[in-house]
Order: C-alpha cells, then structure tokens, then sequence
C-alpha cells in the first residue's frame, strides 16, 4: 500500500501535475494540505475519473485539506474535534478517515507566522488538541498515522542553515516539545530518504534559488503508530515534483506498507 502525503499549495494551480503524478506513482492514498479552494471548487470529478474518491474540508482561503483514496474512504471526520478557533472561525486544517486497513489524518498546522504573533499561541493550542484527538488511535491495534504539514522542523538538522532560524517559528522549544508530545501517544517519526543530497527536506523557498541550492526543511512529516510504523517497507521524498515550472513550494512524501 502506497500512502503520500504533498502540500499542493492550491490544487487549481496545481490539478494537472497531482493528476499526472497519482497515475505515475500508483499512490493508493494522498492526504492533501493547502487546497486554497471551497469543497464545491475541489476537483472531484477529474479525480474519480482516474479511479480516486474524495474527503475534503476546504472554505476557499488559504487552508484547505483532503483525503484521496482509491483503497476507500469510511467514517470520515471533518475538522478537528476540540479544536481551537482563529478569527472566530474553526479554519480547515484537519480530516480524518479509514482507508482500507489504516486510519489516517492530513493536516495542516497552523503557520505561527511570528514567536510574538496571537498565532503562535493558536499553533501551540492547536497541536495540544490534535495530541488529545489521536490519542485513542495512536495506541490502538490498527495502523494508524498523522501526515501532512506540521509547520516545524523537528530537530536542527531538519533546516538547511539552524542559525538563519534564530528567534522564528518552526524551530523554537515549545514547538518541538507539542510534537514530542504528540509522538507520546504511542506515534513515531517515520522518516524518508532523500533521492538527493543528505537529508530529507521536504520544502523550499521560492525565492533566492532557495530549491536550487537545497536550503530547505523537512516539515511535511508523517507520524504513525506501532502497527503502521511497523509495516513501513520504503518512504522518500519526491523531490523531482518541486522541480520545473508549476511546482509547489512542497514535494510529496511517500510511505510504502506491507500491510
């Protein structure tokens, strides 16, 4: 079972590359971050033309996640239970469904934008509650994992240069101590290997040549529990889709089961 998890970065920008790639990678469930799009704008009918169905949480801004699967999609949960509010609103950064033999999750934690910014401190209530909702699955019998961008960078090597993220969000201290307390609900870090270069970096910079030069980071992360990590032949990253014209700032993160 091939499972993947790509911040799109607008799936209307980006429809006929995820098409092409779906077919080219025979991925069996894509968990998407940043549609940038409503739930009626998705492009569904193009997707189960080839053979996916979907799950989508999408308001038409910035956010926007989904669930495609041609291994099935039951008990589907849009949003995340217990949730914090930004704005007023509840903003779609969470879906959850059972496809096939795992549970899964695609989400997209919040930005933090700056250490001092009011959405620093949602990012933080944000992953506190996304700790308590997986709490069950995390330590149950079934495969189960959490993907999609997490918005940090678990340790230093995961950042191109550790010194240039001095004083800004996706590195500080009580970011990495909400994901290690998300991996102690019974969840591990399953980490790829890079087709490239040393270390698995998953995005980069548009600007400054940024891809390039490889000065990224490896925040689109998979996090899976005992009976999924376990199960988990091969993952990389493909970094050969941020390549050319019309790539998302992110590659696609693949996961192969032996399930």
């Amino acid at each position: 079972m091939r499972i993947a998890t790509w911040n799109v970065n607008s799936i209307t920008a980006r429809l006929p590359r995820l098409l092409a790639w779906l077919e080219s990678s025979g991925t069996d469930v894509l968990c998407v971050q940043e549609a940038k799009c409503t739930a009626e704008q998705f492009p569904g009918g193009e997707l189960r033309e080839i053979g996916y169905e979907c799950a989508v949480q999408a308001d038409g801004r910035w956010n926007g996640v989904a669930l495609i699967s041609r291994v099935g999609l039951e008990d589907v949960v849009k949003g995340l239970p217990g949730g914090p509010e930004y704005g007023g609103v509840q903003e779609p950064r969470a879906i959850s469904a059972t496809c096939g033999p795992v549970r899964l999750w695609s989400v997209y934690v919040p930005n933090g934008r700056e250490v001092t910014h009011d959405h620093y401190t949602y990012k933080l209530k944000w992953l506190d509650a996304l700790k308590s909702a997986v709490g069950e699955d995390a330590s149950g019998a079934r495969p189960f994992a959490v993907l999609g961008d997490f918005n940090i960078a678990p340790a230093d090597e995961d950042v191109w240069d550790r010194s240039v993220f001095e004083g800004s969000t996706h590195v500080t201290e009580p970011e990495r101590a909400a994901l290690a307390a998300l991996r102690g609900t019974g969840l591990s870090d399953v980490v790829p290997r890079p087709l490239k270069y040393d270390h698995p970096f998953t995005y980069w910079d548009y600007r400054q040549l940024a891809f390039p030069k490889n000065r990224g980071m490896r925040i689109d992360l998979v996090y899976g529990n005992g009976p999924f990590a376990g199960a988990v032949k091969d993952g990389y990253v493909d970094r050969e889709e941020r390549k050319g014209k019309g790539a998302s700032d992110h590659a696609p993160v693949v996961v192969d089961l032996d399930i």
